[in-house]
Formats: C-alpha cells, structure tokens, sequence
C-alpha cells in the first residue's frame, strides 16, 4: 500500500468527521458499516486512526487502538519509537521499522525476499576462496549492472529514497539508503561490512583484510583506498578525518536517515512529517543520555 498522501487537510478532516462519533458505537450494524468504511479507503483509515489513537479522550483513543489491530494494520509510529527506546539495534530491523512509519502495511515478506533473492544471485557467482575485494566485485556486478540500482540523482530530494522497501521497488536510493542495502546483501552472504558515516556521502567500509577500503554505493560500488576517501572530508581537522573513517553504530545511521527525511519533507512543504521524524531524532538523542548517564 503506498503512503497516503492528503491534498487538503481541511476535506480530510471534514470527511471523516462523522466517523469519529461512532469509533465507541457497539451495535454490529453501525461497526461492519465503520470497518467496511475504512478498509475501502485504506490509505485515509490508517491516517484517520492513528490521528485518533492519539486523541485527548482516552475511550476513543483505545477504540481506534482496537480497530487497528482488528485490521491487522500496523501502527508503524509506535513500533518505531519503541525499537528506540529497547537500544537492541539491529540494522535490517530498524530500517524496515522505520519504513513503517509512513508505509504502515508494506508488505514487508516481499522486501526480504528480495533481499534473499540478491544475495543468492551473488552466491550463485562466488567461487570461494575469494578476496575481499572480489566478493565486492560480485556484489557490485549484481545489484549495479544486473539489477541497475542507482543513485537518484535528479530526484535525490524525493522522501521515498529514504525507505529501503522503496529503494528496492524502484531501484533508485540515497547514499546511506544504498550502502544500507549493500551491507545487508553482503552479511547474507557471512561478509562483514561496516556503515561509515562520512560527511556529505554514506559509504561502506571493509575491515577483514589488513589494509581496510572504502566503496561507494551511490557510484555504482567504487572503491576507495583509505587515502582517497580524504577528498571527502573537506576541511575536518586530523583527529576528527580519523573517526569520520571508522564504522558508525546502527543508532547513528538510522538518526542520519531521520534527519535525511526531516530535509526532505521539509523541502516538500510537509510539516507533519518533517515533524515526526524530528521527534525520532530526539528520542534517539533521550535514550542516548539516559545510557551515559546509568
């Protein structure tokens, strides 16, 4: 199901109005009616419920939590937060996690056979034992000339290259998106592959051998010496071009993801969603003092 996108607040509001009485309405007649209503106009019932999930009169906010679960629709915002708040980050999890907060019933069975399909086609063409560098090369061959993923480049500001699901479906991603996708490809295949969270480009990093490189997703899966990945950093001091090249956490790559969709809700004159992913930077950022601090 694609995200709802609603034209005009004030119709949404003044079509659903009416459905608001009846969400604590027992007689069965009135309840098919109410759920016939919003499974045919799923992208819209989902908006509606949540919004009414939140609301001040507690009944009703614990009717709509009802209905969501008797529609087996998921509450993508909820789950979110509270994957933030466990702190037990797994990076597969909290990307699709987080895909569901504005795609809510992504089907999510489909995303990871998808993923298990890449990577079979990668094993297909591994002839072990093979070097670091070569494995890369069958990942690259694979997902940039087979499957022609790309960087989207003059739709780079488009909120969907921020969701992996999306990324898959339409082959086009963000640097971060991209690296994210090459790395759960690469650990299917029991290669270990590191995010790198360098200044203006996500990039990928490779630590098992001992001279580590770099590979750029968003060009096609380029690889980098240690040396040339300095051209990215730009004015960063010596201590700070150091860390800049060593593995950021799961934490780190989903709240640069958040702040990514922040821009370009923003850029898309969204507030509410540019709003909602500002307040999952700042989870991140609470639960992240509470650990310091214990």
């Amino acid at each position: 199901m694609s995200s709802m996108e609603i034209d005009d607040g004030e119709d949404f509001a003044r079509r659903w109005k009416p459905f608001r009485s009846l969400l604590d309405d027992e007689n069965p007649l009135v309840r098919k009616a109410l759920l016939d209503r919003l499974n045919n106009n799923a992208d819209e019932g989902v908006v509606f419920l949540r919004e009414m999930a939140d609301d001040h009169d507690p009944l009703l906010a614990k009717h709509a939590q009802d209905l969501i679960k008797t529609l087996g629709w998921v509450d993508g915002v909820s789950g979110f937060i509270e994957f933030i708040r466990s702190q037990r980050y797994e990076l597969e999890t909290g990307w699709f996690l987080l895909d569901r907060t504005v795609y809510p019933n992504f089907e999510l069975h489909c995303a990871t056979l998808f993923l298990d399909k890449l990577s079979d086609r990668c094993r297909e063409l591994l002839t072990p034992p093979m070097l670091s560098l070569e494995i890369c090369s069958v990942i690259n061959r694979v997902l940039f000339h087979e499957y022609g993923f790309r960087g989207a480049g003059k739709d780079f500001e488009n909120p969907q290259n921020s969701f992996l699901h999306r990324v898959l479906e339409r082959r086009r991603g963000l640097p971060i998106t991209l690296s994210v996708l090459y790395i759960l490809i690469a650990r299917r295949l029991g290669f270990d592959l590191e995010p790198i969270g360098l200044p203006g480009r996500f990039m990928v990093g490779c630590f098992c051998d001992d001279r580590p490189f770099y590979l750029d997703p968003w060009a096609g899966g380029r690889i980098y010496e240690v040396d040339q990945v300095e051209e990215f950093l730009g004015d960063y001091s010596i201590e700070d071009s150091g860390s800049a090249l060593l593995p950021v956490t799961v934490a780190d790559t989903l709240v640069r993801g958040c702040r990514n969709l922040i821009h370009h809700y923003h850029k898309a004159e969204d507030p509410k969603k540019s709003g909602l992913f500002t307040g999952f930077v700042l989870e991140f950022e609470r639960v992240q003092r509470i650990a310091a601090s214990a």
